[in-house]
């Protein structure tokens, strides 16, 4: 969203001073107000040639748009409830409602430029407070997102989580959107791309107020823990791949597959609570909620990652992220098998050091056969597989995905899945509890908002390329996840051209610090009833929406403890209790749809979204 995967989001948003002032929802018609101009973003695309800079943008998700009357200032949504003239049913809903262009500075926080992108947690404009944002990559057209091929390729680029403490993540990940945002499948849907609408993740978010071009008004259930949060029958399903959900303490990367097989693109809109995995139902669903994931710390490696010289990857620093998928056959058109990972710092690059519990030592990527091991071992229920495992993610990734980019606060399980020991109530000595230094009682949202309101997480220099061209210094070959026996000597990486990256070949290293438990064997299989991986809280289970947009100020003090990772209005104060499952922050990356507080409805209201 974990963010989320999963999760995984919950970004939060504190309406403004104005009550009257409108929030801002998921929009199928498009308003005047408001003009949409797309913060420009550079990216790139390597080959062995060398890098070319692609001139796309970013867009801000629709759930935290002001909705209203077409044509009119009259709000189609306010507070957590529907106006029933305007929104009787889904299809009068849709036709009878727009929304308008977004002040990306001023409103959201959401600053580019050149090939930078900047998120802001707390941004106080003339009409509301907005906390955490998302958005997602345009492509040159500045219609249409940009889609992007992952199979066979290398995604990399720079991060500065400096300012992210505990409690906060900052996630960037890939979610199987359709590149107009669903317009000419659903006509309904008149804003498309351009307006960030067609979101999905593997969280099956129920929060989104409009799928498949409708509002997602039937079943509508009000949150009682938060006044401007809801969620409909229908969910919005599809496979992401968590690239990155960090903050400067812990991080992680997760898979998230679906096995959706009536639908090939976009969102799949589940229908019952078997479907959207709701509840009892988790693991009856079209998405694995949980993931394979893959945090250095939670596999045992503690001074890899974090604040300082004592780490190898020292966060109060910018470095570099590098993502490998790679195919049976090294082609396109193959099977993914494996997604490695690596970190250039200072020059130097560093492999995802191995896991230091001995049950899965070998393992310092994600493989099916990791993900069943690290399932086993921590006493997780392995849905990965039963979702079709990393060949299934790979579908996705061959139809296209959209990069999607947030910074947001957990109201459902405080980041604990990501910094700290979760579930709470496990034993820290258990493999897979321990997932960062942050106590227990960190990254209570009101908390983190009041004492981090400025921080901000950067993202710079995005490219992707084949394997071996966005960075020099990564050898090519099998990776290091291989067995000794398996293992073969990696072949010198493809000549570069000087627009690459480079850094010290000969400092490539791995690394494998102390510090895992004394003694793990793999949990017996029965175990795996209860899960206590990082995984994000079913959403459905919420009843809170996924979606990022603004929560009421005053919404944010009470909550529902079974709400999703990403689910706004979660008791912020007290910890999750031991559950089968941990939040995603991306799913839905990772977020509830909350509408925003009433107010003028001439102007948005700063929108609040979970995620991822």
């Amino acid at each position: 969203m974990q963010s989320p995967s999963s999760l995984r989001l919950v970004a939060l948003a504190v309406s403004a001073s104005l009550a009257s002032l409108t929030t801002t929802t998921t929009a199928q018609l498009v308003g005047t107000s408001t003009a949409e101009v797309h913060p420009p973003l550079t990216t790139q695309t390597c080959t062995k040639d060398g890098c070319k800079d692609d001139k796309t943008s970013v867009v801000l998700d629709s759930n935290w748009r002001w909705l209203h009357k077409d044509g009119g200032t009259t709000n189609c949504y306010t507070g957590n409830t529907w106006d029933k003239t305007l929104c009787p049913d889904p299809k009068t809903c849709a036709s009878s409602c727009a929304m308008d262009g977004a002040d990306y500075t001023g409103t959201y926080g959401i600053t580019s430029e050149a090939d930078s992108l900047s998120l802001k947690l707390v941004t106080k404009g003339p009409y509301s407070t907005n906390i955490g944002s998302r958005v997602y990559v345009m492509d040159e057209d500045d219609e249409h997102y940009r889609m992007y091929m992952l199979l066979n390729q290398e995604f990399t680029f720079d991060v500065d989580v400096s300012e992210l403490d505990c409690g906060l993540n900052g996630a960037l990940y890939f979610v199987e959107m359709e590149a107009d945002g669903g317009m000419k499948q659903f006509p309904t849907n008149k804003a498309g791309a351009k307006y960030g609408t067609g979101y999905c993740d593997a969280q099956c978010p129920q929060d989104i107020k409009f799928i498949n071009g409708e509002a997602n008004i039937i079943g509508w259930d009000p949150s009682k823990s938060d006044k401007n949060a809801g969620s409909g029958k229908y969910g919005a399903c599809c496979g992401e791949m968590d690239i990155w959900e960090a903050n400067s303490i812990s991080n992680a990367y997760t898979s998230h597959p679906c096995s959706i097989t009536t639908k090939t693109k976009g969102a799949y809109r589940c229908t019952s609570e078997k479907e959207c995995g709701v509840d009892k139902n988790r693991y009856s669903g079209v998405c694995d909620k949980d993931g394979c994931d893959f945090n250095p710390y939670r596999m045992g490696n503690k001074t890899f990652f974090g604040p300082g010289a004592d780490f190898t990857i020292d966060t109060t620093k910018k470095f570099t992220v590098v993502t490998r998928f790679i195919t049976d056959d090294n082609t396109a058109k193959g099977t993914l098998t494996e997604i490695t990972r690596h970190y250039v710092q200072d020059g130097v690059t560093h492999e995802m050091p191995h896991s230091n519990h001995k049950a899965i030592k070998d393992m310092n990527s994600l493989t099916d056969t990791k993900c069943a091991s690290t399932k086993t071992l921590f006493g997780d229920k392995d849905d990965h597989k039963a979702k079709g495992g990393l060949a299934q993610m790979g579908l996705s990734m061959s139809r296209g995905m959209v990069l999607t980019i947030s910074l947001w606060a957990d109201h459902a399980a405080q980041c604990l899945w990501l910094d700290s020991d979760y579930p709470v109530t496990a034993a820290k000595s258990k493999p897979g509890v321990s997932r960062g230094t942050c106590a227990t009682t960190s990254g209570v949202p009101d908390e983190v908002i009041a004492k981090q309101a400025e921080s901000t997480v950067k993202f710079t220099n995005i490219r992707i390329g084949d394997i071996g061209t966005t960075v020099k210094g990564i050898s090519i070959g099998k990776s290091s996840a291989v067995t000794q026996d398996d293992s073969e000597e990696d072949t010198p990486a493809t000549k570069q051209s000087n627009d690459t990256p480079s850094v010290d070949v000969a400092a490539v290293k791995g690394n494998s610090e102390v510090g895992g438990e004394a003694d793990e064997e793999a949990v017996d299989g029965a175990a795996t009833k209860e899960t206590d991986s990082e995984e994000e809280v079913d959403g459905a289970a919420t009843k809170e929406t996924d979606s990022e947009e603004e929560v009421d100020a005053a919404a944010t003090k009470g909550g529902d403890p079974t709400a999703t990772k990403k689910a706004e209005g979660a008791n912020p104060v007290v910890p999750l209790e031991a559950d089968d499952s941990e939040v995603d922050p991306t799913v839905a990356g990772v977020a509830t749809s909350v509408g925003a507080e009433e107010a003028s409805p001439t102007k948005p209201t700063a929108a609040c979204k979970r995620r991822h």
